[in-house]
C-alpha cells in the first residue's frame, strides 16, 4: 500500500511539471509585450518589473529563475487584474467564493444523486426508470454552461424568478444564497446524472446476485437486504466517481462564474488570460493543477478504503 501511494506520489510530481513547464512556455510565446499595459508606465517602474523577472534573459532562463521563485514559494505579483498584489493574497481573496459555490453544489449532487440511482435501480425496466434514464443521458449530454444560459434566460431574465448575477455581499446571506441557486443547479445537474446512472447499472446488477437470495431468506427485508449489502457493494465505484465529479465541477465552474458575474477564482483566471497577466495565471493554474492531481490520487486510493479487498499496486502471492 505505501509503495502504491509513492509511486502515485511520484507520478503525480512528474504530471505537476510537465503541466507547468507547458503552460509557463505557452504563455510566455503569446504574443505582445508582458508588460504593455499602460503606456504612462514609469520607465523605471518598467526596468524594475523586466529585472525581477528576468524579461531580457532567454525564455529558458526565465523558467530557471520562475521555478526558483515557486520553490521558495514566491508566486509573483499581478500585473494587470490586480497591478502590484501578491499572486498568492489574490487567490486566497477569491477562492472562498469559489469553493463556497462548488461546496454547496456537490451537497446537492451527492444526495439527489444517490435517490435517483437507487430508486431507478430498485424500479428497474419501469415507466419510471425509462423516464429518469432519458433525462439523465439528456444531462450528461447537453454541457453545464448551456443549462446556465438557458436558466439565466427563462428563469432570471424572461421569468425574474431568481437574480440574473450573484449577489455583491461578502457574507452567505439569504439573499446572496438565493442568487446562488441557478449557479448551483448549472454545476450539478451533470453530478446527479452521473452519479444515478453508475449507481444505477451498479445496484442493479448487484439486486440480481445470490448474496441478495440468501439474505432474504435470513429473514432481511427488501429494504434492510439492500441498505446493509447491495448499496455497500455498489458504492465502491462511486468513491472515485465522486472525487472525479468534483474536479468536473470545479472546472464547469471555470465558465459558470463568468456566466453569472460570480466573484471567484475562475473568473480572475479568465481575466488573466485575457489580460496577459502571466503570473497571475501560472499561479491560478497551478493550484487548479494541485487540486486536480491530489483528488486524483485520493480517488485511486479511495477504493482500497471502501473496500479493503481491493489490492492497491501489489501482485497477489500464490
Amino acid at each position: 500500500m505505501l509503495k502504491y501511494i509513492l509511486q502515485r506520489i511520484v507520478a503525480a510530481f512528474f504530471t505537476f511539471l510537465v503541466i507547468v513547464v507547458v503552460v509557463f512556455f505557452v504563455l510566455h510565446s503569446m504574443p505582445g509585450d508582458i508588460i504593455d499595459f499602460s503606456p504612462k508606465l514609469d520607465p523605471n517602474v518598467r526596468q524594475m518589473i523586466i529585472n525581477k523577472y528576468h524579461l531580457d534573459d532567454p525564455l529558458i532562463v526565465q523558467f530557471g529563475y520562475t521555478m526558483s521563485d515557486y520553490l521558495h514559494f514566491d508566486f509573483g505579483y499581478s500585473l494587470k487584474v490586480r497591478p502590484g498584489v501578491p499572486v498568492f493574497q489574490v487567490v486566497l481573496e477569491r477562492l472562498p467564493v469559489t469553493i463556497q459555490l462548488n461546496y454547496l453544489a456537490a451537497l446537492v449532487i451527492l444526495p439527489f444523486g444517490l435517490f435517483f440511482g437507487i430508486t431507478m435501480a430498485i424500479k428497474k425496466n419501469t415507466v419510471y426508470d425509462h423516464v429518469a434514464s432519458s433525462i439523465v443521458i439528456l444531462l450528461i449530454s447537453v454541457p453545464s454552461f448551456v443549462l446556465a444560459a438557458l436558466m439565466q434566460y427563462f428563469l432570471a431574465y424572461k421569468l425574474e424568478w431568481f437574480p440574473l448575477i450573484l449577489s455583491a455581499e461578502d457574507h452567505l446571506t439569504w439573499t446572496k444564497f438565493y442568487s446562488m441557486i441557478l449557479p448551483i443547479l448549472a454545476l450539478s445537474f451533470g453530478g446527479i446524472a452521473s452519479i444515478a446512472r453508475t449507481l444505477r447499472a451498479e445496484l442493479a446488477e448487484v439486486l440480481t446476485m445470490d448474496f441478495m437470495l440468501l439474505a432474504k431468506a435470513k429473514g432481511f427485508t427488501y429494504r434492510q437486504a439492500i441498505t446493509r449489502h447491495a448499496l455497500r457493494n455498489s458504492c465502491v465505484p462511486l468513491a472515485s466517481t465522486f472525487l472525479y465529479l468534483f474536479l468536473g465541477v470545479l472546472s464547469s465552474s471555470l465558465v459558470i462564474e463568468q456566466i453569472f458575474g460570480v466573484p471567484g477564482l475562475s473568473k480572475t483566471l479568465l481575466a488573466s488570460i485575457n489580460g496577459k497577466d502571466h503570473w497571475l495565471t501560472m499561479g491560478i493554474v497551478i493550484f487548479y493543477v494541485f487540486i486536480g492531481l491530489f483528488m486524483a490520487i485520493l480517488a485511486d486510493l479511495s477504493y482500497g478504503i471502501v473496500d479493503p479487498r481491493i489490492r492497491m499496486g501489489g501482485k497477489k502471492n500464490d
